[in-house]
């Protein structure tokens, strides 16, 4: 009987799912059994806000198990991936991406134009905090974390204190909890957060065979798309208070496909913003990603993310997979 592989998985209902989702996979793309081994973080120990814990926070210990060889493989939602490559480490595959957009989850079905001024909504990231700021509605936005079910809780249970809350669609969707979303925000109005909807399957760099097998998991497309959004991310070298939203799309061009980045960076009170886009091949997305940042920079970008957006190169805008 072949030996299971162990895949290491944080312990949230989300983090299991989306695991388990992937183990899923890879036996049947291979034919190899998975069984999931619980790895608790740093942050599932903490209740302090996602953005005050530091970058790779739910990823550290995740990694060291990889290392240390107490786990084959490890499942990360991408965007909570630091932008520095990992010693060692390697990301194997990127599975086909969930919506990346995010979700409102609203009081009485209400969408967000419907949503009075002064209505109270609540989210972790920064991010969605500058975006919701800056759309001029005179929201109230109360900074919130917590697993899917406990963010929930606070619109719709019942003991709910926020008129709304904003979520990464994919957590939703993997959860099996779509019903609940009243308006998934067109990405004009909320640029999402660089590699969101995606997750990273990671091994040891020195376990060929292994790297080989999952790379059964990759899907080119999605693969491009956050090469092209994190690069910009990279580049920016943007720290976990600086607001930085990105997204690419790929479609059929007259030359063949093409990807077409978005990205934005906003003040945390959303009073100022600089958005731009570019486009270019799949092969092109790294080059991509740091030519659209090299804009952004070029038109302030900088006086935006400040001296405190800045936590050394390589660090990301992070927020929980939840």
């Amino acid at each position: 009987m072949t030996t299971p592989l162990r895949l290491g998985t944080r312990g949230s209902k989300l983090a299991m799912a989306q695991s388990g989702q992937v183990a899923e996979a890879l036996t049947t793309a291979t034919g190899r059994p998975v069984e999931l081994v619980e790895v608790v973080t740093a942050g599932d120990r903490s209740s302090a806000p996602v953005h005050r814990l530091g970058v790779g926070v739910f990823v550290s210990a995740l990694r060291d198990a990889l290392v240390a060889g107490t786990i084959d493989f490890a499942v990360h939602s991408y965007k909570d991936l630091p932008t520095a490559p990992a010693a060692g480490l390697h990301i194997a595959a990127v599975p086909p991406r969930q919506d990346p957009r995010d979700a409102l989850v609203a009081r009485h079905g209400r969408t967000l134009t419907e949503l009075a001024s002064g209505a109270n909504v609540g989210t972790g990231a920064l991010r969605r905090i500058a975006q919701l700021h800056a759309l001029g509605m005179q929201l109230e936005v109360t900074p919130i974390r917590g697993n899917v079910d406990t963010r929930l809780a606070r619109v719709l249970g019942p003991e709910a204190d926020l008129d709304a809350v904003v979520l990464a669609r994919a957590g939703l969707a993997r959860l099996g909890r779509t019903d609940v979303i009243t308006e998934t925000l067109d990405p004009m109005l909320m640029l999402p957060a660089p590699a969101q909807g995606a997750l990273a399957v990671e091994c040891r760099t020195d376990d060929p065979d292994l790297v080989e097998l999952l790379a059964a998991l990759d899907h080119a497309p999605t693969r491009a798309a956050v090469t092209a959004e994190r690069a910009l991310l990279a580049t920016l070298e943007a720290g976990c208070s600086a607001p930085v939203a990105a997204y690419a799309e790929l479609a059929e061009g007259d030359d063949g496909d093409e990807i077409y980045l978005r990205g934005a960076v906003i003040s945390p009170d959303g009073a100022r913003d600089i958005r731009l886009s570019r486009t270019g091949t799949p092969a092109d997305a790294a080059e991509i990603g740091k030519a659209l940042a090299a804009d952004l920079l070029d038109l302030g970008a900088d006086s935006i993310l400040g001296k405190d957006g800045h936590t050394g190169p390589g660090t990301q805008h992070i927020g929980s997979t939840e």
